[in-house]
């Protein structure tokens, strides 16, 4: 789909009014989108490679409690965050997104390939956490509110990262995936400010960061850094909506930003694009203003997790 007539939908369905908005959006993302044929291994594997990079820094996420900005669709990452060990899983987003549809798909698709899924989880999967989840696929109706208890997640929506409500030093690890560069920058310094508050001196930061052109996932004519070339109240108007907005930070924003909070950046695990070298040396994406000083292997970084301490 080009990439404008997306974004036409999306500021389309953005000026419908609040739930009939994120019902239709979902229809359509459910109907010709990304949620027509939804595998749930991804998104298992990446929460998999988040716990495994906790542990080689040396913590151990057995036990604790995980907070997580930005639930989305299906709690993918708590549910994976218990089967491995974790103790409790507290998830907020801003929206009550959340599918239980989908949510019992995933549920039934682990059932479904069991031995896939253990495969992807390794050794670290706990066996009566797996069967428990087994016995809920199994069952109908699935219910998921006793579902999300049994895998001690406590979910919560609408909800506000920067004003939890939680107890302070009550959390272990800070978490998100791919939800930062949908928030501006000042609220990004807010949720970074709370989550201070709320993990212990001890607690770890895990942030797994994208900083892609989304439109370039259904439009493959796109470079990754396309919207870079555009100013940012024309950017705006493309996709100023609440279902595609991007902030457009760079991997030196980041730093910056956990690093005014106070962080020590324990690992900042990058992944980088070499075709953009290309493009950018070839001059073929005019840069807006607003990027032209970064330097090529700032902006040829896509995207990257970065584990970070509070000052200690």
């Amino acid at each position: 789909m080009h990439w404008k007539v997306k974004a036409a939908v999306q500021r389309t369905m953005n000026i419908l009014p609040g739930e009939i908005s994120r019902e239709g959006y979902y229809f359509v993302q459910r109907r010709f989108g990304s949620l027509r044929r939804f595998n749930p291994e991804k998104h298992l594997s990446a929460a998999v490679s988040t716990w495994n990079h906790i542990k080689k820094l040396g913590y151990d996420p057995s036990g604790k409690v995980f907070f997580e900005v930005g639930t989305g669709r299906i709690p993918l990452f708590p549910v994976t965050y218990w089967l491995l060990g974790a103790g409790k899983i507290i998830t907020l987003d801003l929206n009550k997104y959340l599918k239980p549809e989908l949510l019992m798909e995933s549920v039934r698709y682990i059932a479904d390939n069991e031995n896939t899924v253990r495969g992807l989880l390794g050794p670290g999967i706990k066996n009566g956490r797996m069967r428990a989840l087994l016995d809920f696929a199994a069952k109908a109706p699935f219910k998921p509110g006793p579902f999300l208890k049994t895998c001690r997640i406590e979910y919560n929506a609408p909800a506000d990262a920067a004003e939890t409500g939680l107890p302070e030093s009550s959390v272990d690890f800070h978490t998100s995936y791919t939800v930062f560069e949908h928030i501006p920058e000042e609220e990004i310094k807010n949720i970074l400010e709370e989550g201070n508050r709320i993990t212990r001196n001890s607690g770890v930061f895990a942030h797994t960061i994208d900083y892609s052109d989304h439109f370039a996932v259904s439009d493959k004519r796109l470079s990754s850094i396309n919207f870079l070339r555009f100013s940012e109240r024309k950017w705006r108007i493309y996709a100023g909506t609440r279902y595609m907005y991007m902030n457009r930070l760079r991997h030196d924003d980041y730093i910056r930003l956990f690093e005014g909070a106070g962080h020590r950046i324990l690992d900042a695990e990058t992944a980088v694009n070499p075709s953009l070298f290309e493009i950018l040396e070839r001059g073929e994406l005019r840069l807006d203003e607003a990027f032209r000083k970064k330097k090529k292997d700032i902006l040829a970084i896509t995207g990257a997790r970065l584990i970070s301490r509070k000052g200690d």
